[in-house]
């Protein structure tokens, strides 16, 4: 389960809309005791079919359980189903290596997007060679 802001993002912009969206999500977890225990920042990205068009984004958190709409933030999960996943350890600027990584293993195995794909992250470190970001894209 998330807690989360939707936003329309265009492509390039996501690195200037997560913060203030998933900004939100903490201050209302934080006003929810038992919400959170140690769940991490998942962002999900809903694809259009149409090149360079916004993206629907979810910036969330991971949380214990359901709860009511309050203002923007809202409950949602990760999309179901079989999916790629590739593990990126380094600076967040590098992150389309896994995409691309995934993109090839997709082309390889003659797989398809559904459309949806998602970032785990991992707890911050003092290093940014050792920061973990799991991407993971839904197939069709």
């Amino acid at each position: 389960m998330l807690a989360a802001v939707r936003r329309e993002v265009a492509p390039g912009d996501v690195g200037s809309a997560w913060g203030p969206a998933v900004g939100l999500v903490w201050d209302f977890i934080r006003s929810q005791p038992g919400l959170w225990t140690d769940g991490h920042n998942i962002f999900v990205y809903h694809h259009s079919n149409t090149p360079d068009a916004p993206l629907l984004c979810d910036f969330g958190v991971e949380v214990t359980r359901s709860f009511e709409t309050a203002g923007e933030v809202y409950a949602t999960e990760t999309p179901g189903g079989e999916a790629a996943v590739a593990v990126h350890h380094g600076p967040y600027d590098r992150m389309n290596e896994a995409y691309n990584a995934i993109d090839e293993w997709m082309a390889a195995n003659h797989r398809e997007s559904a459309g949806h794909s998602w970032e785990i992250y991992g707890d911050p470190t003092p290093d940014q060679a050792d920061t973990e970001t799991t991407v993971v894209h839904l197939l069709k």
